[in-house]
């Protein structure tokens, strides 16, 4: 039997990992049914387009950087399970919110005053929830696994998170955007059902004060996690390569829409391939290393990604365009001469990306104490979150400048060449701690 199979048959993991699973899944086919709707069914211009989805990015990430150290510091300072329960039942409260929001669009009825700011407060508030959520599915794997199992449950719920977003996606794409309401509700009510079978996980250290200024323990949260070389690079390559991903991901829709000129069921399928990608390489560097955590393979798969972005962008520039007013649906965009490479090497971004990121995740919780998991995946969100708001205003200021959004994978594959470099500086840092 496999350390994963062990592990998923044990309900000191697999509870976690249901609840991790029904949330990325609700998180997902919320965002998208939102975006896929407003890009393709209210908006009509690339502009605003590629501007609505820049902001609802940004609207979803900023919770990640004003409220992570506080998520960090209740996370490493009261039990993890309660917290995880709590935010599962605010969960339910939050897509209910959001359900309105995207039934009033379906409707019409006051799109612009009323259900726009519903779903972006909706969205918002999600983000908060995986703010407080974030620290906790990392941090909770060190406290119920074994160490030689670490690396093992990293891999499982980052290929379960990108399985979870890959039919998210497809239903989202698929599905009438009333469903969809309805089912992000029931989806809350089950993963609240699911958390309430995770075993406690008490803090494991002194229970210390609580700082709730948010920019003083933001700053004293990132500061104390980077005395470890190796996690404070840890943090920044996966903040660069999420921001990779931000800028991708924003791009997708309106690029399907106006460069491809394909339905939002092609855009869908855009995301569902990446997302199986992610799954795909988040394995397959486990078995690669086989369970001793390391970046000996980060260099090299971040350099990949960006050699399979640089693909993609030369695929999209080679496509020609259908009239206009004419959007190809799945089967016409698949025959089309440049589909099949353009698909594939989209499958080649997400695989090394996901090549990349996972071992440097399994840095953060196996190179500090288990004390400050969570704290030390919080500063990541911190660090992370800014990035992805930084590329998020970038992307949108880009699009506002008018430069075309095909354009903007050159600035994707530019960071991919920031990632190897760093990733690089980690394997030496690591290499040099053996010694």
């Amino acid at each position: 039997m496999t350390v994963s199979t062990h592990m998923l048959r044990r309900r000191r993991f697999l509870p976690l990992f249901i609840t991790q699973l029904l949330g990325a899944f609700n998180d997902n086919l919320y965002k998208t049914a939102m975006v896929l709707f407003v890009v393709y069914s209210i908006y009509n211009s690339e502009e605003a387009e590629g501007m609505f989805s820049a902001v609802a990015s940004a609207v979803f990430i900023i919770p990640f950087f004003l409220l992570s150290a506080l998520a960090g510091q209740l996370a490493d300072m009261r039990d993890k399970a309660r917290i995880i329960r709590i935010v599962k039942a605010c969960e339910i409260a939050i897509m209910g919110v959001g359900a309105v929001g995207l039934l009033l669009a379906w409707k019409g009825i006051q799109v612009q005053a009323v259900s726009i700011p519903l779903l972006m407060v909706a969205l918002f508030a999600m983000g908060v929830h995986s703010t407080f959520f974030g620290p906790i599915k990392y941090a909770i794997l060190p406290q119920h696994l074994e160490e030689h199992e670490v690396l093992a449950g990293t891999g499982l719920v980052e290929a379960g998170t990108y399985i979870a977003i890959l039919f998210g996606t497809i239903l989202a794409g698929w599905i009438p955007v009333e469903a969809a309401a309805a089912c992000v509700v029931v989806t809350a009510i089950i993963g609240y059902l699911a958390a309430r079978q995770v075993p406690e996980a008490p803090a494991q250290g002194e229970v210390e004060p609580l700082d709730y200024h948010v920019v003083r323990s933001s700053i004293a949260l990132v500061r104390n996690t980077s005395h470890d070389r190796r996690v404070f690079l840890a943090i920044m390559a996966i903040s660069f390569f999420w921001t990779i991903g931000a800028v991708l991901f924003i791009q997708f829709p309106p690029l399907v829409k106006n460069v491809l000129t394909a339905s939002k069921e092609v855009a869908s399928l855009f995301l569902v391939i990446f997302s199986i990608g992610v799954a795909i390489g988040s394995v397959s560097v486990n078995a690669l290393l086989k369970g001793t955590v390391s970046a000996r393979y980060s260099p090299v798969s971040v350099l990949m990604m960006g050699a399979f972005v640089l693909a993609f962008y030369l695929l999209c520039r080679g496509w020609t365009a259908e009239p206009v007013g004419t959007l190809l649906n799945v089967g016409e965009f698949v025959s089309h001469s440049l589909a099949i490479p353009l698909l594939l090497s989209l499958l080649g971004i997400a695989i090394a990306g996901g090549m990349f990121v996972v071992p440097l995740y399994a840095f953060l919780t196996t190179f500090v104490p288990k004390t400050q998991t969570a704290r030390t995946i919080a500063a990541n969100n911190i660090v992370n979150s800014g990035a992805m708001v930084a590329g998020s205003l970038l992307a949108a200021g880009l699009t506002a400048a008018g430069l075309d959004i095909v354009h903007h994978l050159l600035l994707s594959a530019a960071m991919c060449v920031v990632s190897a470099w760093l990733g690089l500086l980690l394997l030496r840092a690591e290499r040099a701690a053996r010694t």
